[in-house]
């Protein structure tokens, strides 16, 4: 007696079947899967639940005073710890016997700080003159904004405001001034903004210093007002914080002041304060 006949029911058939009488189909393997989601943005892994706590979620003048309050917690350096503290703060990566200078971008041995032609002396980045703070404990040794710079470098940028433009500075390549206005090299223009933003919200008139204030104008003076605004906002977007910089602001935090610079972990917090 024969066999039954088995009947296999063959999947492109029953496919064409099932689009025919309109039956829905399990997805299989190469069906277009559903877009991810966007990832939410990333907290600061480690300062934001502490240290920044209080700042998170305010804008303009309300973040600015959170921010000031915060970062106003600090060691206090005299101007003769400076020289140490920049000979940690800016050790060239590649050679720890020197430092990076910030307009020339060169490396130069830490013992070659002084006044003489071929040394590198502590560049305010925040001009003392503006405001007339000095070398006072406080605005005037805060290394935040205290560099190491060649002599000369450091003398052609003397006190002028930070603008584009201008003829090539002698010895520190990428960097243009003119009579009113220096322009650092363009590694390091967010670098010069962010100390300038942060001079500003940690120097508000306390303490017997003027309250520091960055504006969109060139030709300051002694007035305690730095600029251009617009210019340094721009800098600091084009510009973001790198490796360098990143590890100066927490080298500063462990060492030396205990404090930090907001707008080199969160950017985004100059276009909110400003």
């Amino acid at each position: 007696m024969p066999l039954p006949r088995v009947h296999r029911w063959k999947p492109l058939a029953l496919t064409a079947a099932a689009v025919l009488v309109g039956i829905t189909l399990p997805a299989t393997a190469t069906a277009t899967p559903s877009p991810a989601p966007s990832p939410t943005p990333a907290r600061h892994a480690t300062y934001d639940d502490t240290y920044y706590k209080d700042a998170l979620g305010k804008t303009g003048p309300e973040l600015k005073s959170a921010l000031h309050t915060i970062i106003s917690e600090q060691t206090k350096l005299t101007y003769d710890q400076v020289w140490d503290a920049l000979k940690t703060t800016d050790e060239d990566p590649a050679n720890s016997a020197n430092v990076i200078l910030l307009y020339s971008g060169t490396s130069r041995s830490k013992s070659a700080s002084g006044g003489d032609q071929g040394d590198w002396n502590r560049e305010h980045v925040w001009a003392k003159s503006h405001g007339d703070f000095g070398t006072a404990t406080g605005p005037g040794t805060d290394v935040h904004h205290l560099r190491p710079e060649d002599v000369t470098v450091n003398s052609i940028r003397g006190d002028k405001d930070f603008d584009n433009g201008g003829s090539a500075v002698d010895g520190a390549p990428g960097n243009l001034t003119d009579g009113d206005s220096f322009e650092p090299r363009d590694a390091v223009k967010g670098d010069a903004a962010r100390m300038i933003l942060y001079m500003a919200v940690r120097y508000d008139g306390e303490g017997g210093f003027p309250d520091l204030e960055p504006n969109d104008k060139v030709d300051n003076g002694s007035a305690p007002a730095i600029g251009r605004l617009s210019v340094l906002k721009q800098w600091s977007d084009e510009d973001p914080p790198d490796t360098f910089e990143k590890n100066r602001n927490q080298v500063i935090f462990d060492k030396f002041q205990h404090n930090r610079n907001p707008f080199i972990d969160h950017p985004e917090w100059v276009e909110e304060v400003w």
